[in-house]
């Protein structure tokens, strides 16, 4: 058990993006979601995740979100912001990256520049490191984030420890969304706690934890917190809370069986949570209240 626990280890939501019916992002509603999120047990949130549908917005549109999401600290001062910051364009990654950290963002998020599959492990390391140079102080947290289904670009472990060595303070770690538990261990393996892992993959927390990682990142935490955080507390005791495991594993069978995730999370924080009922972004589309029903009954929710 790791029981030397990072600053910035716990339990976050990749959170869906509030918008208004006009679909532009909603100021006050990303604030009335954060809330709901930090009094339901989150440490702190990623915006423009993929489950904040962040390759959908504007440099300018996510410049606006973060500065507005910044209001959660007047009444939870230790909630932790984190913020995807990866495009496939360096400069603007550089920009949102550098505007991140001078707001006081706890930490960047950052994909790989995913339009060119074939680039190899030479031209990430080129890539993040110009990012790094020019973008993050020397006490700024930066993170891969490590999801290949989606971008086609894995980190390789050797470059996750190149980064390590030569950016060992500003490169902490990654976000891993592989959702291989076989990745998990040989994380754990390779680094143990001397890189900072959020796991992305609800079923696989308690794993993921055994294998020296310090929380997760995670879109069902958006209505599950709740569960993830019993779970990591419980292993942070010593003990494996079995049944909020095993309730996380069916909530993300369901989560999987309606994709894709933001329209339904957004469903549900509607019509079990009493939020607004926040629309998409095309090409994402509004799920239809049968589906919604269907998960509704679907989920194993732990009584909150």
């Amino acid at each position: 058990m790791n029981t030397s626990l990072h600053p910035l280890a716990g339990v976050y939501a990749a959170a869906v993006t509030p918008l208004r019916a006009d679909g532009a992002p909603d100021h006050d509603g990303v604030l009335r979601l954060l809330d709901f999120l930090a009094r339901r047990g989150c440490h702190g949130a990623l915006l423009f995740g993929t489950t904040g549908e962040g390759p959908s917005f504007s440099l300018e549109e996510r410049l606006g979100v973060m500065r507005a999401a910044l209001a959660i600290r007047q009444d939870h001062p230790n909630f932790r912001l984190f913020v995807g910051a990866g495009t496939p364009s360096l400069t603007e990654t550089v920009n949102i990256t550098r505007t991140a950290f001078a707001l006081g963002y706890d930490a960047t998020v950052i994909l790989p520049p995913y339009y060119y599959r074939k680039v190899n492990d030479e031209g990430l390391f080129a890539w993040f490191s110009e990012v790094i140079h020019k973008a993050a102080p020397a006490d700024g947290t930066v993170l891969g984030y490590h999801i290949p289904p989606v971008t086609g670009i894995p980190f390789s472990l050797d470059l996750l420890e190149r980064l390590k060595y030569t950016f060992p303070r500003q490169f902490a770690g990654i976000k891993d969304s592989s959702a291989e538990p076989e990745h998990a261990r040989r994380l754990g393996e390779r680094f143990g706690a001397e890189l900072l892992v959020f796991n992305g993959s609800d079923r696989l927390l308690t794993l993921a934890l055994q294998s020296h990682a310090a929380g997760c990142i995670t879109a069902l935490a958006n209505v599950c917190s709740p569960d993830l955080r019993l779970v990591w507390e419980a292993y942070f005791r010593g003990e494996i809370d079995i049944r909020a495991q095993s309730r996380l594993n069916t909530a993300r069978d369901v989560l999987e069986n309606f994709p894709p995730a933001p329209p339904l999370l957004k469903a549900l924080l509607h019509h079990r949570y009493g939020l607004p009922f926040w629309p998409v972004r095309a090409p994402l589309c509004q799920v239809t209240a049968n589906l919604v029903a269907h998960a509704l009954a679907e989920m194993e929710w732990s009584g909150d």
